[in-house]
């Protein structure tokens, strides 16, 4: 009898069987890690797949999962896929206007949410779909504190929930074995919302073995298994994390470590040490900047050796790692310095233990990446899209370059389009989206090709270079060719510099908004004594300008350098007397640039960096958490930058 192809709930199912008493996840909770074992797994996914069932979930329906990464939360998106459901993670930090949306279009009628704050933002969401035909029927809440005299509803408790499932599973003996045997691989295995960085965010419909094949992928490229660990911090409504922390982890069957919390997740990656990680560039950034902040209040001697050190590594570190030659002084003094910064300063960083890990989601600085390579993290690049479940390219081990993201997974075609586009055919392009027939065809052409909607090039060596996103590479009025988010990149490699945003298509000069990193800039301004009242007051201080300034002409000069980027150099800057804000639409959950609303809400700004002045007012107006609004004002300046005479192109 020809065995059925792979499904999670039988991925689970088998790693219960084979090895059943290996820790499959952890979670921190009140300062104890807690420990589920594979079989302890498949025990409360059973149990909480038969309580849906016995709530009149079935084949079809879609599972709304709300929260950060909670074991339970994993836990439910198998239950769903067990009963030939459907998962739709959500992003925890939307409003519930924004979230509304999205439980509206996946006709959503039963959720899981994480505790308190999740569910008052669900029975807003309810009220909101008073006069919809589909309406949230049932909130399922993980933790159940603050939850006591709650009484609307449709309200349950986890642990209520997995009871009423024990007494369904009795009295339906084979029912749920039956429901995961029936599952096909060619079902969805979930539905991933995009970003949503031009309009309304499209419901990602993925199959089982698409996401399966991603997974595969990976795990057998980086020979991850069993005795693995990773950290599971990102929202699991990022493609990323069901990459990484569902697909990879039910393929491979290593452990999942979920932190206590967000603030948490430095301390927790040191106590665990996980042998693999990934997360995208601003996480890296983060952690870049953390680093930058503790050595500048550092002993003057450890600073000199840090920057002595740090620059023997920048020559030297990514070659080492690579397996490249290099000379035996070096290599003795840089073992030395792994010895005295390299290996403290990964321990710092929780990465002690790192065998290998990602950055995936958004393009990543050169800079930033050699710096975690030359301190000997081995940071590669992952590269794809909600559509094509985060796996298009990926890096393999002695093949590292800095400028590419690697060539094609296994399963994987790669095209340039005449164009420029990059096109993807494999197994782990989407199915559709959701109801969303016309879009489908817009993004999938007749030889089943995805369109990326990035531009890029294939090297000799079939490495994937990434330039930008298609439609904001644009041209400068001297012909230069202006991609914004490589030179934005270059700039939010100093731990100052928290966003940027620049402008230059079809104009002479190139100019930008830059959000400072308020830390990183106040504790800056600490050290030198510099008083200053909330992030308006630094952001317009003449000395943090100036710092500014001073960063922005380092990436000039390196423009300058590199051959046809000379024109694109930085001609003025004004730092933003507010931080880019997903809530305010300036972002999106994913933390991407929404380029295109920025420069119609801020037009004014823009037409004061191209019109010669020296300064100008703007009053804005923010949301806040709990739904308020208020209005942020302030005069900025407008700062001339230093420019570099570009470098000569090679006859």
């Amino acid at each position: 009898m020809q065995t059925k192809a792979p499904t999670f709930p039988r991925l689970l199912l088998a790693h219960a069987q084979q090895q059943p008493d290996a820790p499959a996840v952890r979670e921190k909770d009140l300062g104890i890690w807690q420990s589920w074992r594979w079989a302890d797994v498949a025990r409360e996914v059973r149990e909480f797949a038969c309580g849906l069932a016995s709530l009149g979930f079935k084949a079809g329906d879609n599972l709304a999962i709300v929260g950060a990464n909670r074991p339970h939360l994993y836990m439910a998106v198998i239950a769903a896929q067990s009963l030939r459901g459907v998962p739709v993670p959500l992003y925890q930090d939307a409003v519930a206007g924004e979230m509304v949306f999205m439980l509206d279009d996946a006709s959503v009628e039963f959720v899981i949410a994480e505790d308190q704050e999740q569910v008052d933002k669900l029975l807003e969401c309810r009220d909101l779909q008073k006069d919809q035909r589909t309406a949230i029927r049932h909130i399922v809440y993980d933790d159940p504190r603050g939850l006591r005299h709650y009484d609307q509803p449709g309200l349950l408790g986890y642990e209520k929930l997995c009871e009423l499932g024990r007494a369904w599973d009795a009295a339906n003996p084979g029912f749920f074995d039956r429901s995961v045997a029936a599952g096909e691989a060619s079902d969805v295995a979930v539905i991933l919302y995009t970003s949503g960085t031009t309009g309304r965010p499209k419901g990602v419909c993925q199959t089982h073995a698409s996401f399966i094949a991603a997974g595969r992928g990976g795990v057998e490229t980086d020979r991850l298994g069993p005795g693995d660990n990773i950290m599971s911090y990102l929202p699991m409504a990022w493609v990323g994390d069901h990459l990484f922390s569902v697909a990879q982890w039910l393929v491979g069957g290593f452990t999942l470590n979920c932190p206590e919390s967000a603030e948490t997740v430095m301390n927790d990656m040191r106590e665990i040490g996980p042998s693999y990680y990934f997360g995208p560039p601003r996480t890296f950034e983060g952690l870049l900047t953390a680093v930058s902040i503790r050595m500048e209040d550092a002993a003057a001697p450890k600073r000199w050796l840090y920057a002595k050190f740090m620059a023997l590594a920048r020559r030297v570190g990514a070659d080492i790692l690579n397996g490249a030659p290099v000379g035996a002084v070096d290599r003795l003094l840089y073992a030395l310095g792994d010895l005295v910064i390299y290996g403290p300063l990964r321990n710092v960083l929780g990465m002690s233990r790192i065998r290998v890990a990602y950055t995936a989601g958004a393009a990543i600085g050169p800079d930033l990446f050699r710096f975690y390579r030359s301190i000997g993290v081995n940071l590669k690049q992952f590269y794809g899209q909600t559509e094509t479940c985060a796996y298009v390219c990926l890096q393999r081990d002695g093949k590292v370059k800095l400028q590419t993201v690697g060539s094609a997974a296994p399963g994987i075609e790669l095209k340039i389009a005449d164009d420029g586009e990059v096109l993807v055919r494999g197994v782990s392009v989407l199915q559709g989206y959701y109801k969303r027939p016309d879009a489908t065809a817009e993004v999938l052409d007749a030889d089943g090709y995805f369109h990326t909607g990035d531009a890029g090039v294939l090297d000799a060596e079939g490495h994937l270079r990434i330039i930008d996103r298609a439609k904001d590479v644009g041209r400068m009025h001297g012909g230069a060719m202006f991609a914004p988010n490589y030179i934005e990149n270059k700039l939010k490699f100093f731990p100052q510099i928290k966003e940027a945003v620049c402008f230059g298509d079809a104009r002479d000069e190139v100019c930008a908004f830059v959000n400072i990193d308020y830390e990183a800039v106040g504790n800056w301004a600490e050290r030198r004594g510099l008083a200053y009242g909330g992030y308006v007051d630094l952001a317009g201080k003449p000395e943090v300008l100036t710092l500014v300034a001073e960063c922005i002409a380092k990436v000039n000069a390196d423009l300058a350098s590199e051959d046809g980027m000379g024109d694109t150099q930085i001609a003025r800057f004004m730092v933003l007397h507010k931080e880019l804000d997903p809530d305010d639409d300036e972002l999106t959950r994913t933390r991407k640039v929404r380029r295109g609303f920025i420069a119609g809400k801020y037009a004014v700004l823009i037409d004061a960096l191209y019109g010669g002045k020296g300064e100008q007012f703007i009053e804005t107006q923010v949301k806040f958490e709990d739904g308020r609004t208020g209005v942020v004002s302030a005069t900025l300046q407008i700062v001339d930058t230093q420019r570099f005479a570009p470098m000569k192109a090679a006859a």
